[in-house]
């Protein structure tokens, strides 16, 4: 099914409830929203194949424009919500844009517009949402507008969704628009409803980006199948416990870094809420230490689903709780395609043995522009094996064991190290926040291991805690894979994704050195 059949058996079925407000749109209405916004987006002259862009923070219009977008045959280009102005001219600039629709209550949403004839000298048209800037028209007004029935040539779109730039511009994942009808049974909405009992008039917790693929992917995939999705504009550990004893969701997606700020909510604040509602917890978009996540399952039981894969979407990997529980630190195995892990020359390494994670059977993509970076993820031999730069290694059941990020993989003295050890590790430490780990400059052995912490106590920050910490960290990793120093910053820079911008931290280090790996 998809969301229009629902809209015709349930319309007066919330499709969107805003978890802290209250505020529900219902399958009727998001239906209506969707035809009128289609109609307009071909008044403005958009037609199959063409590009706009969605600068929006997490409310019922980004769900309603991408319903318009799903049955235009347009692409939508979501934009990080806290950019800078000129950050997200430079996506809607590269991706083509021909109309731009910005969220009026984004810090930087008045500079771009005031500044968006010099921007964004290409983009045709432009409206506001949720709020006036001054000489722009509002996509709810002109929308309003249009008539409320089905566009004469309807078809499929799709979002083009932009990677996070962590080694270099950002770039826009794209991928041929779907030839079936636009409105046929949405694919992951019924792996959904066999992997997680998916079903209509239950309730799917949003916590994270619209404009996260993952998030956006989720969300629409529930709607497909009659679920409403209690949708949060930002993720604050203590109301997530309360919506979800007040909303009594059964499923719900959330990122590693909410489940640790849950677990450092006092022990009688935890016990506060009631969350047996839960069926199903699906988190991804990030790595999960062991001792986190046997946490939660001891906290919400075994109803942890574990999701690897990323906006590419070459590959995927999944694991239930129950699995996971017999294979502590793995991510799955692979849905839909085979693992390969080769070495630095490409040829496959042995079952237990590191190397890069490649996807037999990858998803066609393109980096939107850049013909050498989507040719950088292929395998030299195997065009059909993609690769996310991810290091791993499988076991002989075929489950996915995750190292780290190729990009940031530490040789010290010809060692190589994986930070995400020493993260987890200090993940744990009750004085610590946030934590990333990475390898900085060192004359003698070529790298050596960092640590920046952002401490749940500024105060505390110096030379006492520091020694601490990695006494911490030595007392249970080999001393090499420990930093040698640490750093304290009081704000680490997350995106509201969770996704930690390590990339940011670790380049200070770098400048006027040779260039990183």
């Amino acid at each position: 099914m998809n969301l229009s059949h629902w809209a015709s058996v349930q319309p007066d079925q919330p499709a969107v409830i805003m978890a802290a407000s209250g505020e529900t749109v219902t399958f009727g209405q998001v239906e209506e929203a969707a035809n009128q916004g289609a109609q307009l987006l071909r008044r403005l002259g958009l037609k199959r194949g063409d590009t706009f862009a969605l600068w929006s923070g997490n409310n019922p219009r980004f769900i309603e424009i991408a319903a318009a977008m799903a049955r235009a045959g347009v692409y939508m280009v979501p934009i990080a919500s806290k950019l800078h102005a000129e950050e997200a001219a430079y996506i809607i600039n590269d991706c083509g844009a021909k109309l731009l629709i910005v969220d009026a209550g984004l810090k930087h949403a008045s500079e771009l517009v005031s500044r968006f004839a010099e921007l964004c000298p290409k983009v045709a048209d432009l409206f506001t949402i949720r709020g006036d800037l001054p000489g722009v028209e509002r996509w709810e007004v002109a929308s309003a507008a249009m008539p409320a029935t089905l566009i004469a040539d309807p078809s499929a779109g799709t979002q083009m969704i932009y990677s996070s730039g962590t080694t270099g511009k950002p770039k826009g994942v794209k991928r041929p628009l779907p030839e079936q009808a636009w409105d046929a049974p949405a694919a992951l909405g019924q792996m959904f409803a066999q992997w997680f009992n998916s079903r209509a008039k239950t309730t799917f917790i949003v916590s994270a980006p619209l404009y996260h693929s993952g998030s956006f992917g989720l969300a629409t995939a529930e709607l497909s199948v009659g679920a409403t999705v209690l949708l949060f504009e930002k993720f604050d550990p203590e109301a997530m416990l309360a919506a979800i004893e007040r909303w009594r969701p059964e499923r719900g997606q959330f990122v590693p870094t909410m489940f640790v700020r849950m677990l450092k909510l006092p022990e009688e604040v935890r016990a506060r809420y009631d969350v047996s509602s839960l069926e199903s917890v699906i988190h991804s978009a990030g790595p999960c230490s062991a001792e986190v996540k046997r946490a939660m399952i001891e906290w919400w039981g075994p109803v942890l689903q574990e999701i690897y894969g990323g906006t590419e979407n070459v590959g995927s990997t999944m694991i239930s709780s129950e699995e996971w529980l017999r294979k502590p630190g793995s991510v799955g195995r692979a849905q839909g395609t085979t693992i390969r892990i080769c070495d630095e020359a490409g040829d496959e390494v042995p079952v237990g043995q590191t190397g890069t994670i490649f996807f037999e059977g990858a998803n066609t993509f393109e980096y939107h522009g850049d013909p050498k970076k989507t040719a950088g993820v292929r395998h030299p031999v195997h065009p059909n094996w993609a690769t996310f730069g991810d290091i791993g290694r499988i076991d002989e059941e075929g489950y996915l064991y995750l190292s780290d990020r190729k990009a940031f993989m530490i040789i010290c003295g010809g060692v190589n190290i994986y930070p995400q050890e020493a993260e987890d590790v200090l993940t744990l430490h009750p004085e610590v926040a946030d934590v990333a780990v990475f390898g900085v400059p060192d004359a003698d052995l070529g790298e050596q291991v960092k640590a920046v912490i952002q401490p749940a106590h500024w105060a505390k920050a110096g030379p006492e805690l520091e020694r601490e910490l990695i006494a911490f960290c030595r007392g249970r990793l080999s001393t090499l894979k420990c930093p040698v120093t640490i750093d304290f910053e009081q704000q680490m820079p997350r995106d509201e994704a969770g996704k930690l911008a390590k990339r940011v931290l670790r380049d200070r280090y770098w400048q006027g050195q040779p260039a990183a790996i």
